[in-house]
């Protein structure tokens, strides 16, 4: 007589685990992260090693002396904030300032809440909102492209394109130059075609699904693209929105990541549009020229309420007629 096993889910094991996912991403990010050692060289060495290592070293210090349990440093997850940190700072960003951003990223917005699986903020987005808003002047001076230069502190600086337009400036980079990566910005997200090859190779490899970049990216090219054509002259093209600033990097590392994002097609698909039409706004009306890290934060703080009332009928269940 054979026996029944009874045991808790999950019942089917698809090989997936939290590190094999980081390690993915991680992966993803390795073109754009070439591109921006290529173009600003050294400084752009300093600053992710300098997120890295610190992100990681935090959320040792924190698990191992303050909460006094098992460290969880190996999964990636402390590596991967580092990484998504860093690719949101300027590459002439000091030292001592990528660490305090970092302490926020994993201290405040990852650990505070219980770690991993808790948060319910993008941790890298808390770090570097909370440095731009303390540091104005130094997370808005952006070193000029200079290939493979040795220079940091000193570098030479320029206007990002969405800094130029909010100015009034109108000598912008050429399509080409935004597409490659070949003008001034943070070290991560300068590269559109880096970052697109990160998102196939993560549709692929089936670590995210499509839904929330495609729907980022296509609110934006609508929205944008309405406003261009009621009034060109007042309004950024859709084509630069798309390919300047941080929308890329935001749009497929930054809102699909897994506990601050929603867990169904159609939550995701309001969470995209919501953050799209909160990036052209900001943009467009604020007092800043990039809108993509705020318009993700306060999606996420929207994340429940998406899961809450867009969620999939249980099964078995009936609808209850009133």
């Amino acid at each position: 007589m054979e026996k029944l096993i009874i045991s808790p889910a999950p019942h089917i094991h698809g090989g997936d685990s939290i590190s094999k996912n980081m390690t993915g991403v991680m992966i993803a990010l390795a073109p754009a992260l070439v591109a921006g050692l290529y173009f600003f060289g050294l400084g752009a060495l300093i600053v992710t090693v300098t997120a890295v290592v610190s992100c990681v070293l935090f959320e040792y210090l924190i698990q191992k002396f303050i909460m006094k349990g098992e460290t969880t440093i190996l999964d990636g997850s402390a590596a991967l904030t580092g990484l998504l940190l860093a690719f949101n700072l300027p590459s002439n960003l000091p030292v001592w300032m990528i660490i305090i951003g970092s302490l926020v990223a994993i201290g405040v917005a990852k650990m505070s809440f219980g770690g991993l699986g808790n948060n319910p903020f993008n941790p890298a987005l808390v770090g570097r909102v909370f440095l731009l808003i303390s540091f104005p002047v130094d997370m808005t001076t952006w070193p000029v492209v200079a290939p493979l230069t040795t220079a940091y502190l000193d570098a030479n600086t320029g206007a990002t394109v969405l800094s130029m337009l909010k100015e009034g400036g109108a000598t912008l980079p050429s399509t080409m130059d935004m597409l490659i990566g070949n003008m001034p910005g943070s070290l991560g997200e300068i590269s559109a075609v880096a970052l697109l090859i990160g998102l196939v190779y993560m549709l692929i490899r089936k670590i995210i699904t499509w839904h929330i970049p495609v729907s980022i990216l296509a609110t934006v090219l609508v929205f944008a693209g309405i406003l261009y054509l009621v009034n060109p002259a007042e309004y950024i093209s859709p084509v630069v929105h798309l390919l300047s600033g941080g929308l890329m990097l935001g749009a497929i590392f930054m809102a699909t990541d897994y506990v601050t994002s929603p867990m169904n097609p159609r939550g995701m698909w309001i969470y995209g549009v919501g953050i799209g039409i909160l990036t052209v706004v900001i943009r467009t009306w604020g007092a800043y020229p990039e809108g993509v890290s705020f318009a993700i934060l306060i999606m996420n703080g929207f994340t429940p309420l998406i899961n809450f009332y867009v969620k999939p009928k249980r099964f078995g269940e009936k609808a209850v007629k009133g």
